[in-house]
């Protein structure tokens, strides 16, 4: 059964979706089965990847709003080799008022990663930045939330509201719900507010932190626009090394998770 992980931070502009991208191109890359579901109205991830949302015909919103949809149709290849997509389109911002009308709304993407597990290794969901009723579907369908932190002034702020929301989660709609990790973006070597922001996130976090931090980088942001994550548009970028460092710490601590558990 793949393991379902929410990349959640109810901030825009943190790296939410460039690392949901990049982490699983980065673990396709290395022989893992990923599908990536779109949950953020905007679709970013979904035209990050190459997808033209004008085109599509299904999407996420078929899955979520009507119970008896094949999952299966809605799901795409992209251009990187065992990596898919349940892509998003601008429909999500009316789910959010639909679903408020549906039984068991919090549980419709449960649903939806639960018919699908067992086909792949890794789920990685982007969700919106917003506490929404999409960001709760997210977060009661998936086994632990990744969270990217931005290396910003203000990179701390909004967190107690966040763990608030994951606790609220576990406690009234899935117990088993853990905090993967953390993970900083757009750091910047050459400041000392980066490097104070880094001590304190890892105050805060402490080991839950993971040691590859992601720098700013220009290619890094470029990627997107041509459809492409930064292992395939420019693989020596610093952004692309950082992402593959981070894919390895990524699944040393997997391996270490499923020691435990026996």
């Amino acid at each position: 059964m793949g393991k379902a992980i929410a990349i959640f931070n109810q901030k825009g502009g943190v790296g939410k979706t460039t690392t949901n991208i990049n982490l699983a191109a980065c673990l396709a890359n290395r022989g893992k089965k990923v599908l990536m579901v779109d949950i953020d109205p905007q679709g970013n991830t979904t035209s990050g990847i190459g997808i033209r949302k004008r085109t599509l015909k299904t999407t996420l919103y078929d899955c979520l709003i009507d119970e008896t949809f094949d999952v299966r149709k809605a799901i795409l290849p992209t251009n990187t080799e065992n990596l898919f997509i349940i892509p998003a389109s601008v429909d999500l911002a009316g789910a959010e008022v639909e679903l408020a009308q549906l039984e068991a709304r919090e549980r419709r993407l449960k649903r939806v990663i639960d018919a699908v597990r067992k086909d792949y290794d890794f789920i990685l969901v982007d969700c919106p930045p917003s506490l929404g009723v999409l960001t709760i579907n997210s977060l009661t369908a998936v086994d632990s939330v990744l969270i990217p932190i931005q290396c910003e002034f203000y990179a701390l702020e909004g967190v107690s509201q966040l763990i608030s929301t994951i606790e609220m989660v576990r406690k009234r709609l899935n117990p088993s719900l853990y905090i993967d990790g953390v993970i900083l973006s757009m750091f910047d070597g050459r400041t000392n507010l980066s490097q104070a922001v880094v001590q304190d996130v890892r105050s805060f976090f402490g080991s839950a932190m993971y040691e590859t931090i992601i720098p700013r980088n220009v290619r890094l942001a470029e990627a997107p626009s041509y459809g492409v994550p930064i292992i395939k548009y420019d693989p020596s970028a610093p952004g692309a090394k950082a992402y593959q460092a981070f894919t390895k710490e990524f699944l040393a601590r997997e391996r270490a998770r499923r020691k435990a558990k026996k």
